[in-house]
């Protein structure tokens, strides 16, 4: 680590070697690598300065996932395998020390913030990580007061987490993170389910605590966001830095170059914007010229508010297509895809085919399938193979083989899901739903966490479902999956038919 310093606020990786545990013995903190597997991370050197904002970007799959683990300890401490090298936080030997130290050090924010959430409100969620600490009562309250301004969520903190939107829950994430006043803070994918209000507010987020001088560590695909906020730029390419560069020079990329690095768009724009540029036969799904699935009378409302999460007196989406779903978060979009799927057993409403039959909660949970924003809750198997097998009418590992090929997973159909890249897991998703062959097949933002090549990977999926009679409903914050893969659009306004 020769001219590096091991200051508050820095983090060093001194040629960091990783892979992943692929069975229960293949784990071990002073494994020596076999050199005929490949490694996850190769000889990976990273310096990140106290009070440093830096990028990690690069295709799905490059690493950026494994490289913020290693930074917030849940590599090696959660996630086993063989690692070698030198990894300093804030000082600390994180190979050599507990997780449970490093918590007043680094703070974490995922893509979906409800896997780091403990607490079922708001205000208790912001009190957890100190009280873990022993903070005195006094203190905790005081931060949290300062906290909730920062964030701008005073007027959530009696609220219950799970009834907020997906831009509220990653605002009390990232007010959460700050709690136990890290050095470092270390998102992942942050913006990946996030609607344009939402990441602007993340932006916000991030503005303070560069005021406050923290070091940040940011994996993300999307680029316009963090325009002004990034001092440097870390390309990743299969387990290795590939290239370094500053703020400006990233801006300064074109979009070829851009595209071939892995990263998205530098101009954020609506999902809805898209909709001058779905296909010119496009028709509104209220078209009733054509087979169509209709929904009526759907309406939810959770206890204790005041206003119903999803009223639809009536919408009809067209057999054979694909129709594209957007809305700002919280717009009932999610609610909606769980009652098709039949999952919410307390939400009124019919689902009439285009033969005119009405199907039962039941039917739609045997004729659906849904691609979940959280892909981990939905891979059971310990291979990828098996995951997309599973979900065959009838075992055709041919089959399985070819719609992982089509994917790009070829390469990972031995790997267990859990240990491949959110993006990576995010395709497995895809693959099994494919497999599935149901006549309804539902994806809940397919794009999250992917970058340009395999977004258009995931595009075409999606075209060809429907080619092959599938009805596709899709989803989205991300305007150019919706422009590529779609045919029609429906927006969603406070569960409401909109746009």
């Amino acid at each position: 680590m020769t001219g590096m310093t091991t200051a508050p606020g820095s983090l060093i990786l001194d040629h960091v070697s990783f892979r992943y545990a692929r069975t229960c013995e293949d784990s071990g903190l002073d494994a020596t690598p076999n050199p005929e597997d490949p490694m996850d991370i190769t000889d990976l050197c990273l310096h990140v300065r106290p009070g440093e904002t830096v990028l990690l970007c690069g295709e799905s799959g490059c690493g950026k996932t494994t490289v913020t683990r290693l930074a917030n300890g849940l590599i090696p401490h959660y996630h086993p395998g063989r690692l070698t090298g030198g990894v300093i936080v804030d000082g600390i030997d994180v190979p050599r020390t507990t997780i449970d130290a490093l918590a007043g050090h680094v703070g974490s924010v995922f893509s979906n913030p409800h896997t780091r959430f403990f607490a079922t409100r708001v205000d208790d969620e912001l009190a957890f990580p100190c009280e873990n600490m022993a903070i005195a009562p006094d203190e905790i309250l005081r931060r949290m007061d300062g906290t909730m301004r920062d964030f701008a969520i005073a007027e959530l903190a009696d609220r219950n987490i799970d009834h907020l939107s997906g831009g509220q829950q990653q605002r009390v994430a990232c007010a959460s993170a700050s709690m136990t006043d890290p050095a470092i803070l270390v998102l992942d994918e942050p913006t990946s389910n996030l609607d344009v209000p939402s990441i602007a507010r993340l932006r916000r987020s991030l503005l303070t605590w560069r005021r406050q001088g923290r070091t940040i560590l940011i994996a993300e695909h999307r680029l316009a966001w963090l325009a002004g906020i990034v001092d440097r730029a870390v390309v990743l390419h299969r387990g290795r830095v590939h290239r370094e560069m500053s703020g400006e020079e990233l801006r300064a990329l074109g979009p070829e170059e851009r595209h071939a690095l892995g990263r998205r768009a530098t101009s954020i724009r609506k999902t809805s914007d898209a909709r001058a540029e779905l296909p010119a036969h496009a028709e509104r799904p209220s078209c009733a010229e054509e087979p169509s699935w209709t929904v009526s009378g759907v309406r939810r409302r959770y206890r204790g508010d005041t206003r119903p999460a999803l009223d639809i007196p009536e919408l009809r989406i067209p057999d054979s297509r694909t129709t594209i779903i957007v809305g700002d978060n919280g717009a009932g979009k999610s609610t909606f895809l769980r009652w098709m799927q039949g999952l919410d057993r307390h939400a009124s409403g019919t689902l009439t085919s285009p033969a005119g039959d009405t199907l039962s909660r039941r039917e739609r949970l045997r004729r659906c399938f849904t691609v979940m924003q959280d892909v981990t809750q939905e891979l059971f198997t310990p291979r990828v193979i098996e995951e997309v097998a599973a979900s065959q009418p009838t075992e055709d590992p041919d089959e399985a083989m070819r719609i992982l090929a089509d994917l790009d997973l070829s390469d990972l159909a031995d790997r267990h899901p859990l240990s491949l890249s959110g993006g990576q897991r995010q395709r497995v998703a895809v693959a099994a739903a494919i497999a599935s062959n149901r006549p309804i097949i539902m994806f809940d933002e397919p794009s999250s966490g992917l970058d340009h090549r395999h977004m258009l990977q995931v595009a075409d999926q999606l075209r060809l479902l429907a080619s092959r009679g599938r009805t596709v409903i899709v989803v989205t914050h991300d305007p150019d999956l919706a422009s590529l893969a779609g045919d029609n659009m429906v927006e969603l306004d406070a569960g409401r038919i909109g746009g």
